[in-house]
């Protein structure tokens, strides 16, 4: 009973406590998946984190299961996921504090609206390099009510992911 500590009465092991690593390594750790994330994240376009399709949800699934082991460098100990929760949520603060402090931060990691539609014409291209289809846009459309192309005045995906519609004065909601 030489590992055990009794905590309330009830034997604890303390190797749940004993870091495999030294404590600044999951920091180093966490910061370098965070960022690769983060990136990565924002490269694949708003849609990936906006619109959540079901194949999306399993890649984030996916992605968390696969960098677990890089950031805990196989410790699976109490102590280490503490110091990694503390970490990340350390720098989502500060990325989230960042961007609100400076517009250059802001557009890097959250990108800009993009116009879709102007003036019931579609942007092919924008369409195209934001991965949006047309039946996705057209689904935002009916959303607010109009059903034609043309009864948009302006149609904009925003950096949340979401496309916001403004029908043109004369359509009918």
């Amino acid at each position: 009973m030489s590992h055990l500590a009794l905590l309330d009465g009830l034997p604890v092991s303390l190797s749940m406590w004993k870091l495999a690593q030294p404590w600044w390594e999951f920091i180093l750790r966490a910061l370098a998946v965070y960022v690769f994330l983060l990136l990565a994240l924002r490269l694949t376009g708003k849609r990936q984190v906006g619109q959540l399709a079901p194949f999306d949800l399993v890649l984030l699934l996916v992605l968390s299961n696969a960098v677990q082991n890089s950031m805990n460098a196989g410790d699976n100990t109490v102590s280490a996921g503490v110091i990694l929760v503390l970490t990340l949520l350390a720098i989502n603060g500060f990325v989230g504090w960042l961007t609100w402090r400076n517009k250059r931060m802001e557009t890097f990691f959250e990108g800009k609206p993009q116009i879709l539609v102007h003036n019931g014409d579609a942007d092919e291209a924008m369409l195209r390099r934001e991965r949006i289809t047309r039946h996705e846009l057209m689904s935002a459309i009916r959303a607010v009510g109009l059903s034609d192309l043309k009864d948009v005045r302006v149609a904009i995906l925003e950096n949340t992911g979401r496309i916001n519609v403004i029908g043109k004065a004369h359509a009918a909601p």
